[in-house]
């Protein structure tokens, strides 16, 4: 599966997209069309937890009451389904690799893996 997930009104994305090869690699734009069940439970199952996938500075998160936010792992799971902006982005599954976020070391990942399987 090659498979990216990103926000095409999004700055960071749209330059994170720019610098990589995407011949190949299905371009989901999460305001369209949110993450799957199926890929989520994926990429939890490399990532080892739905709480890494989830977008902490999200504004809806800020505009939630506490006892609103996400205590357990399924609460993060269950908000990131409900609402696209609270999955982390870009969220990228390039055959075995799952690589979620805009952070440097996440972004030489993205562009390494997408090199070599380019």
């Amino acid at each position: 599966m090659r498979r990216i997930y990103h926000l095409s009104t999004c700055d960071t994305c749209r330059k994170i997209l720019s610098q990589i090869n995407t011949d190949g690699i299905e371009l989901i734009n999460i305001r369209e069309q949110n993450i799957s069940k199926e890929d989520l439970d994926l990429m939890k199952k490399k990532t080892k937890s739905y709480e890494s996938l989830f977008n902490k500075r999200a504004q809806k998160l800020k505009e939630m009451d506490e006892a609103q936010k996400p205590q357990k792992d399924i609460d993060y799971k269950k908000l990131i389904l409900k609402e696209y902006t609270f999955l982390k982005r870009p969220a990228a599954i390039i055959d075995d690799h799952v690589i979620v976020g805009n952070d440097p070391k996440s972004v030489q990942m993205l562009i390494d893996v997408c090199r070599k399987k380019a």
